[in-house]
């Protein structure tokens, strides 16, 4: 397990330190992109995702109050995409998101894939600092027709 500690904040991919009460609340009550989600697929997909805390404190030592999580879905080769990344409301504007992202897409776990993927409506700013760009050309994306049951108009992508 990886922790990052910065000034009295602690990122960590241990997932027995997760708030998955706190992360439901959010992704089924505020998020915008998955209001609504059943508790059971926020749990099957903690589960089966790279997933990190944000946390005041430091879970390891002490107690501590989740304030932001993100996920990786990923095969660890070729392809990584970046979902349900978030701060609480009252957590913005310290850095924390940042420092989200950056320990996300530096996870050693996708450090060798060709192509990350994230879809965001309203954080292109946050993005753009780790070299994320707007999908311009849909054919850099590989296949010749791109299906998808939902509709992601604003699809980020960054090619490693």
């Amino acid at each position: 397990m990886s922790t990052y500690v910065k000034n009295d904040f602690t990122i960590s991919n241990n997932k027995n330190y997760l708030d998955v009460e706190l992360i439901y609340n959010y992704l089924h009550d505020e998020a915008y992109w998955s209001k609504g989600i059943p508790l059971r697929l926020v749990e099957k997909s903690i589960q089966n995702s790279i997933c990190f805390g944000v946390f005041a404190g430091d879970p390891e030592k002490e107690k501590s109050k989740q304030v932001g999580f993100g996920r990786i879905i990923t095969d660890s080769s070729t392809f990584a995409y970046l979902a349900d990344v978030f701060i609480l409301n009252e957590f913005r504007g310290l850095g924390l998101g940042k420092l989200l992202v950056q320990t996300m897409i530096n996870c050693p776990s996708i450090r060798e894939v060709r192509r990350i993927l994230l879809a965001t409506k309203d954080a292109h700013g946050l993005y753009k600092q780790y070299d994320f760009q707007a999908v311009k050309d849909k054919k850099n994306l590989g296949p010749s027709i791109i299906l998808c049951k939902y509709e992601f108009p604003f699809l980020i992508d960054v090619i490693h």
